[in-house]
């Protein structure tokens, strides 16, 4: 896929909305994956294809299209990848019969909720085949079976179980629900697309209600789902259109094809938006070079367009700081700031200095999040736990694990009620108590009932205590609470609090472990956790802090970025930046990934790297810490992407 940029300033893109309404009302209509790349006005478009078809916007095709939907009782459906999302959409549009706007998640609940033995079966279904394929998995291993292999046979045929003896299940879209039948996103997803492609009279439904279907960030839409909306266009041929919007540079999350353009057939329209208007000229010449790169171990396609900045952009600031990895967290975080007042001194750009950071920092990973913002502990204790819901995502799910509530709800917010002096805001905290429920279990009886009050308000003053404490841990601070039994919470969460077992140690092969031992190292880890770092790690799952990861910010923009990679504390084996402008050379997995034509670590640091670049609209800060800072400098300089004098050693 790719364009020339083409006479017509800063509205070469004004014809995408006329075009795209074509495809729509055309008959027969025509299928449409929209290539919007960053800070393209992807959202925009979106928004104003939706007023033209749906009446709001005068408009001779549309206005017809409008009447036959009120005519049918259908509206046009829009599924969006995040809550903040439909948020913007529907703000946009305003009141809108004709439109549907929702997350993926909310679509999916609304089609199958209800349908228990449906949903039951796909399920089974679902994990009928991942038993299958574990097995063959261990067929072409040279050794055979594993005890390994044997564990997770016994974990699924487990789950497969439960699934079967539970009569109902229960979801809900906008946040984590636990206990018995409660669904994750993924199995709500997963058990929809199943439905989609066994129940024809499901497909109808689908049909019969929205002749029109967009998917707004369609690169990170679980490949299961999309397949099965693709299909259903082709079981309904001019009677469903379907409508992709997306830019697969920007794919963060394994959910999705690996190059979705690839994945689309092609009859389908392709228009394109061509024109970053959020970032600067320099930002947006980066990242485009960054996307066209020719490095050694990436395997994915180059396909894009290259992005055309808005012709009063000239400017941009960009710059490359390049330090040694061995260095420790603290002087790395020291340096990091100096680079910070560098940028100011170099460029004059106030908001780089002074006592209140005006940028935001975008890091690698959760665990370098993690570190730099001082919840190491809580985050790897939940991380043990619940590792789907141990970090913010984009998705809008900021809670944690269901079974943590109410330690990052109700008992974090009562924590908020203490006072310097011990004492609780005894009005804040009642707000709080009658919120989750607590008072409405209070006895009838006078007498019992004073007693309760004062066992609560006893609880109450031992708990300000301890959360004043500067050594607390976790178990000190809830403990009272847990004692009294306060709140309604996860029986996994009492039962861990009252075991006094000792935890197993790590294993040889993290793979290896049994999930039961995994949870009970994490409870152990978190019930030992200073007890300061879970309003840390609260803030950071609500995105209330300072930094942030490349996950969470997708969609967002900032003026200015600071951008730190640091394989070291990362952690992980995903991303690589060592690899990509280190100089580092490749590992076996990645070789090996390569013969066999899948992702490897330069493709998905690569990515991460365009989508951490293009959240930046007037200057961007690189800070690479290397294993050996020499040669990341030559890797840097061979890139080609800098300019001279923004490359520079810390």
């Amino acid at each position: 896929m790719s364009g020339p940029a083409d006479a017509g300033g800063n509205e070469r893109d004004a014809h995408v909305v006329e075009d795209i309404c074509g495809y729509v009302t055309a008959t027969p209509a025509h299928n449409f994956f929209l290539f919007a790349g960053a800070g393209s006005g992807k959202t925009r478009t979106l928004v104003e294809v939706l007023r033209r078809v749906t009446g709001v916007v005068e408009h001779a095709a549309g206005r017809l299209y409008a009447e036959r939907l009120r005519s049918r009782g259908q509206a046009v459906r829009v599924i969006t990848y995040t809550k903040n999302a439909t948020a913007v959409v529907t703000g946009r549009l305003g009141e809108n019969v004709l439109t549907e706007v929702s997350t993926i998640h909310s679509f999916c609940w609304d089609l199958i909720k209800g349908f228990d033995e449906d949903i039951k079966e796909a399920l089974l279904a679902r994990i009928s085949k991942k038993l299958e394929e574990a097995r063959q998995a261990a067929r072409e291993k040279k050794r055979g079976e594993s005890d390994t292999d044997r564990r997770k046979y016994a974990e699924l045929e487990e789950d497969a179980a439960k699934i079967a003896d539970t009569p109902s299940f229960i979801y809900h879209p906008d946040r984590r629900t636990f206990g018995a039948g409660a669904l994750s996103h993924g199995q709500v997803i997963d058990a929809a697309a199943w439905l989609l492609n066994e129940r024809p009279t499901l497909r109808r439904i689908v049909a019969d209600r929205h002749p029109l279907i967009l998917i707004d960030e369609s690169q990170d839409t679980m490949r299961a789902m999309l397949d099965s909306l693709c299909s259903l266009s082709v079981h309904f041929p001019g009677v469903v259109t379907l409508g992709l919007l997306g830019d697969h540079r920007q794919r963060i999350y394994a959910d999705g094809h690996d190059d979705l353009p690839s994945h689309i057939p092609q009859s389908w329209k392709r228009p394109a938006l061509q024109m970053n208007h959020r970032s600067q000229k320099r930002i947006v010449d980066l990242i485009n070079d960054i996307w066209e790169a020719d490095l050694e171990g990436r395997t994915q396609p180059k396909t894009g367009i290259r992005q055309v900045h808005r012709t009063e952009k000239e400017g941009g600031v960009v710059r490359m700081f390049i330090g040694a990895a061995h260095l420790s967290t603290e002087e790395k975080m020291a340096f990091e700031g100096r680079c910070a007042e560098a940028m100011k001194d170099q460029t004059a750009i106030a908001e780089w200095g002074g006592d209140v950071k005006k940028y935001t920092t975008l890091a690698l990973e959760h665990k370098l999040a993690a570190i730099r913002g001082g919840f190491l502990n809580a985050y790897l204790a939940v991380d043990l736990l619940d590792p789907d819901a141990s970090a913010p995502s984009s998705s809008g799910e900021r809670s944690g694990p269901g079974m943590l509530r109410p330690l990052l709800g109700a008992i974090s917010e009562l924590a908020e009620c203490v006072n310097a002096d011990s004492t609780i805001d005894e009005f804040a905290a009642t707000n709080v108590l009658r919120r989750d429920g607590v008072l409405s279990k209070l006895p009838d009886d006078g007498e019992a009932r004073s007693k309760v009050v004062a066992e609560i308000q006893h609880a109450l003053g031992q708990f300000a205590k301890n959360v004043l404490h500067p050594e607390a841990r976790v178990r000190d601070v809830v403990g009272p609470l847990l004692d009294l039994e306060l709140f309604d919470v996860d029986g996994r969460f009492y039962n861990a609090y009252r075991d006094e077992t000792a935890a197993p140690p790590p294993p040889a092969v993290k793979s290896q472990e049994d999930v039961e031992d995994r949870r009970k190292r994490g409870w152990d880890t978190l019930f030992r956790t200073p007890w300061k770092e879970i309003s840390k790690y609260r803030a950071y799952l609500r995105g209330e802090t300072e930094l942030a990861t490349h996950q969470v910010v997708k969609g967002s923009e900032f003026k200015h970025v600071m951008v730190v990679m640091d394989d070291t504390d990362a952690g992980g084996f995903l991303f690589a930046y060592d690899k990509v402008v280190g100089g580092q050379g490749l590992g076996k997995s990645d070789l090996k990934n390569i013969e066999e034509g899948k992702e490897t670590s330069i493709d998905r640091t690569l990515r991460l790297l365009y989508v951490t670049c293009s959240r930046a609209e007037e200057s961007l800060a690189l800070i690479l810490w290397a294993a050996n800072p020499g040669a990341a400098i030559d890797a840097v300089k061979a890139t080609g992407w800098f300019l001279e004098g923004e490359i520079q050693e810390i």
